[in-house]
């Protein structure tokens, strides 16, 4: 289905009638990514994926400014009103998690739990998001002048993904090569731009205060988001970290049954408020 919000049409699917559970996917991703967790999730929760501006089938629009994330997680809430859903769990991978948590700090009623996957609550010093900023504006510059296929091709060869090569079957990593191909330039050039680390709210001076029970799910080989879920845990006065082992960043690919087990077992061993 689509829901327009404020002239952008979101592209949404619904499966199941449990209790909410919003997925948010990450860069170069859709909201497709989480189907294979059908099976595994549907009899216990209603699953909303959405595609991010500028992912999947929803509108790859020109302006930037329409990727933020403040707009994103205000048309987030408004996707979930319009669904007649006033509170959900929410699961956020990479981008997908920064959204994740930009959305549950703007609107903490609407989030029971919150669970992020090899995230993180942006940057801490004005000077590093400056650098990440100025770095996410050569890779959109790049995108435009390349093209798609160029760009997965580098993307998919960044250190980040490297136990993707080592723990996904050819088939997999053909259809996730696949999938990434059929993004569009100004999509992800504006996804960069609008959202980008470096452009996003910090969010690590407002962590000590999150009430919210907060998951931080990362692969033990992801050794830049170990330290950041490590960094998270201090300051989260109802957070818990889940390292997997022999996984890196992207642990629901790599180990998609533990994974699918993780979120099952801590939304039903924590306590509804």
């Amino acid at each position: 289905m689509f829901i327009e919000v404020h002239g952008i049409r979101y592209h949404v699917e619904k499966y199941g009638e449990g209790k909410p559970l919003l997925l948010l996917h990450g860069f170069t991703g859709s909201g497709a990514d989480w189907v294979p967790f059908k099976r595994n999730w549907m009899d216990d929760f209603q699953l909303i994926m959405v595609d991010l501006i500028g992912h999947g089938k929803t509108d790859h629009i020109e302006k930037v400014e329409k990727y933020s994330m403040e707009q994103t997680a205000k048309a987030i809430a408004y996707i979930l009103t319009e669904l007649k859903i006033e509170s959900a769990y929410v699961l956020g991978y990479s981008l997908g998690g920064r959204v994740a948590l930009t959305f549950a700090m703007i609107y903490p009623e609407r989030v029971k739990h919150l669970l992020l996957e090899s995230s993180s609550p942006g940057l801490r010093t004005a000077e590093e998001r400056l650098a990440r900023k100025e770095n996410d504006e050569r890779l959109a510059d790049r995108i435009e002048k390349e093209g798609i296929e160029s760009f997965v091709e580098f993307w998919e060869s960044i250190p980040l993904f490297q136990t993707q090569q080592n723990h996904l079957s050819k088939e997999t990593q053909k259809a996730l090569h696949q999938k990434r191909l059929d993004n569009s330039q100004v999509g992800l050039a504006n996804s960069l731009r609008g959202m980008g680390t470096g452009v996003q709210p910090s969010w690590w001076d407002k962590l000590a205060a999150f009430k919210i029970p907060t998951t931080l799910i990362v692969g033990a080989l992801d050794h830049k988001f170990c330290r950041i879920a490590e960094d998270m845990l201090q300051k989260l006065p109802n957070g818990k970290i889940v390292v997997v082992e022999k996984a890196g960043h992207t642990v629901h690919l790599e180990k998609p049954a533990q994974f699918a087990k993780i979120v099952v077992d801590e939304l039903h061993n924590r306590k509804d408020v």
